[in-house]
């Protein structure tokens, strides 16, 4: 099965893309999912394998948070005192469970990375983000196959 898994070059792009996607590029994975989904690969595999990546990529992006430093996150990352500022608020405002909303563009990367520089409990961290980068996927996928259905 993972070998099967291997030999789809698609599944391999969806996973860099949507990792990529959970970083703080600008960047988005869902086109590359409704593309595979419209060309016949199969629902469950592309859930997990942009899952999966999503995930990774935000956990990426916690751990710039917890170890990057202001320099890093500042120029290279290139998130600005005011994104931080933002993401900060709608901690005060929602707690920790502003994870869930970690798929939303503009606000969700940098909500993790927040999470990493507030030291945010890893296991509370992923699961809220797998949570919400899989509802996300899923809506996507049952959009889709009901379109195309």
């Amino acid at each position: 099965m993972l070998h099967d898994w291997l030999n789809q070059p698609g599944y391999v792009s969806l996973f860099f893309v949507s990792f990529l996607a959970s970083t703080l590029l600008p960047l988005g994975s869902e086109w590359l999912l409704v593309m595979m989904l419209t060309g016949g690969y199969d629902p469950i595999y592309s859930v997990v394998t942009a899952t999966i990546g999503n995930y990774m990529g935000a956990v990426a992006t916690y751990i710039i948070g917890i170890s990057g430093g202001s320099w890093l996150i500042e120029k290279v990352m290139r998130v600005t005192v005011q994104q931080q500022e933002n993401a900060r608020k709608y901690y005060r405002r929602f707690g920790v469970y502003s994870l869930l909303f970690s798929w939303v563009p503009l606000v969700g990367d940098p909500l993790c990375l927040v999470a990493g520089i507030l030291k945010i409990n890893f296991g509370l961290f992923s699961l809220l983000v797998a949570f919400g980068k899989l509802s996300r996927y899923i809506v996507t996928t049952l959009i889709t196959l009901t379109a195309v259905g």
